[in-house]
């Protein structure tokens, strides 16, 4: 392995340091515009092109999430015990296994079950690459940048994550419209392959040596922080799966801009605020994105017209951009470094577990009470954690709770 660059001094320039944490987070860019570019493609492909009907349609596209959500914790111990470049490098590896049984089952089509197949089986290998990818290069961003970059970090991380998605899914749609399915296979090869020629020459950080937390301690000890996450995160997950009904029940026009508003405030905040974290602390800029989520998802709960309720997503995407971030800064710090993938990986599935459960779950809501009590529900768990937020800032000010067993 490459010998580790220095860590930046404290002092260090920060455009200089901006620009080596924007070489290190490209390839989480690389990796989520291979995640996205065939989205919005798949099921019509799967019930249109093959024949299948809507279940197994869903289930192409669901079985991504499943695999990413069931590799997580690998991916952080590949980090900690092999480097977090090696994640990276597996995981673009999977990207470009991805593209190839794309491609094949593009060329396939004809037989409907051996296209199916290799499909099913490129969602399987992009969920796995998504999860080394993402943990690696946040891992390996800390690494370079130093514990103390560890919010900025990982903000650039996500603005890579939704920027690339956002770029993806229209390039997609539109390649399938001109040039046919194959074509996003052909891409998606081509891009990771890329990628992956570009990380082999990059120099990685090494592993740090120490003992390895057992997973079940490093789990004890993201358990906290995670709750408050996938608590935050349940709001986010609403609008997205369910602000486009709501809207239908109320008899409101453009639902599509309070989605396009979440994602445009979501990157904004990330890119304007960049430094809060390192300035005010993660668990004060945890609790202010907190309340300022709870009154954008109260204020659609409350919406008297489309306009309030797109105001309100808004708001809500301001408030949830650095709660991953904010929480994760405090959240590394309870466990070792030579852990710091595990405990990275272990506290993104919070998130995932939460986005997956929250469709369910606000369907239910729906069904009882009428689509405002998603928005009111979310409101009182993202309120719930500020709550939980503030007791951790009294109770581990200085990110040390007693050891977990």
């Amino acid at each position: 392995m490459n010998p580790s660059p220095p860590t930046p001094a404290p002092d260090a320039e920060p455009p200089r340091l901006t620009l080596r944490i924007l070489g290190i987070v490209l390839f989480n860019f690389v990796g989520y515009f291979c995640v996205g570019l065939p989205l919005a493609v798949i099921p019509g492909h799967v019930h249109g092109d093959l024949g299948y009907g809507t279940v197994l349609a869903g289930l192409a596209v669901s079985l991504q999430s499943v695999a990413t959500l069931c590799t997580r914790a690998l991916a952080g111990r590949i980090c900690d015990e092999r480097g977090p470049r090696v994640s990276v490098l597996l995981g673009l590896g999977f990207c470009t296994g991805c593209g190839a049984l794309l491609l094949a089952s593009a060329l396939a089509v004809a037989q409907p079950a051996a296209s199916l197949a290799l499909l099913l089986g490129s969602r399987l290998l992009m969920g796995t690459g998504e999860s080394l990818v993402t943990t690696g290069t946040t891992t390996w961003g800390i690494g370079m940048a130093g514990i103390a970059q560890t919010g900025k970090v990982i903000s650039w991380n996500g603005v890579t994550t939704y920027g690339a998605l956002a770029l993806a899914a229209p390039v997609g749609v539109l390649l399938e419209q001109r040039l046919g399915f194959a074509a996003l296979g052909v891409l998606t090869l081509a891009v990771a392959a890329a990628a992956l020629a570009l990380c082999v020459r990059k120099p990685g950080v090494a592993p740090i040596r120490g003992v390895r937390i057992p997973m079940r301690q490093v789990l004890a000890r993201m358990l906290p922080f995670g709750s408050c996450l996938g608590l935050g995160s349940i709001g986010f997950g609403a609008i997205t799966s369910f602000i486009a009904l709501y809207y239908g029940d109320r008899h409101w026009d453009h639902a599509a801009l309070a989605i396009t508003l979440l994602g445009v405030t979501f990157v904004a905040t990330r890119l304007v605020l960049p430094n809060a974290i390192g300035r005010f602390g993660g668990y004060a800029v945890a609790l202010a994105s907190f309340v300022v989520e709870a009154a954008g998802l109260s204020l659609i709960w409350l919406a008297p017209s489309a306009g309030w309720a797109a105001l309100g997503a808004a708001a809500t995407g301001a408030g949830f951009a650095l709660v991953f971030p904010s929480l994760g800064t405090e959240a590394v710090k309870r466990v070792a470094a030579s852990s710091r993938g595990t405990a990275l990986g272990i506290y993104s599935l919070f998130l995932d577990m939460a986005l997956a459960i929250t469709g369910p779950l606000a369907g239910w809501l729906a069904h009882r009470s009428g689509y405002g009590s998603i928005y009111l529900v979310a409101a009182l768990a993202a309120l719930l954690a500020a709550a939980t937020s503030l007791w951790l800032s009294r109770r581990v000010p200085h990110g040390h709770l007693p050891a977990a067993g």
